[in-house]
């Protein structure tokens, strides 16, 4: 088979395992909250083989407003490298998301800066009590016919 048609099939697979993978949320499961503070593990590598040889990887941040019928405001993204350095402010003024609208920040392969440990800080609020946002990294890589996707959940660290 030709090595784009294997990386193609590799990529659709690990797609679907990402899409599909999530876990469905009862609705008493339902997180509300007028701001929070997340912060989001991002892997720009991962190691492999008896060498631990790193892996690069693309990143996308994604965050999602869920609320049907409110927006909220996201007023930091902070990107840190391994030793918790700031290494980019990603926004200079506040993103006003609609309800059900999202945003992303993506960190290209070549992009090593961040490290094995990299991480943002996103903050975020609402006028009002509001369905928290689904914010979560997603990483992609493919090399050689090899391909590795994964996604980190974001994590309250601050209200």
């Amino acid at each position: 088979m030709k090595p784009h048609l294997v990386l193609k099939k590799l990529s659709i697979c690990f797609l679907s395992i990402l899409l599909f993978s999530s876990p469905a949320f009862a609705a008493t499961d339902i997180q509300k909250s007028e701001g929070e503070t997340i912060y989001v593990p991002v892997y720009s590598n991962v190691f492999s083989g008896e060498k631990a040889f790193p892996f690069h990887l693309a990143a996308m941040l994604s965050i999602r407003n869920v609320d049907i019928n409110n927006t909220m405001k996201i007023t930091t993204i902070d990107y840190h490298n391994n030793d918790g350095k700031i290494l980019k402010n990603h926004i200079d003024k506040p993103i006003i998301l609609a309800p059900l609208a999202s945003t992303h920040i993506f960190i290209k392969e070549s992009d090593e800066a961040g490290g094995f440990g990299a991480n943002f800080i996103v903050r975020w609020e609402a006028a009002k009590e509001i369905n928290a946002p689904i914010v979560e990294s997603i990483m992609i890589g493919a090399r050689s016919g090899q391909g590795v996707s994964f996604k980190s959940q974001g994590q309250v660290i601050t209200e």
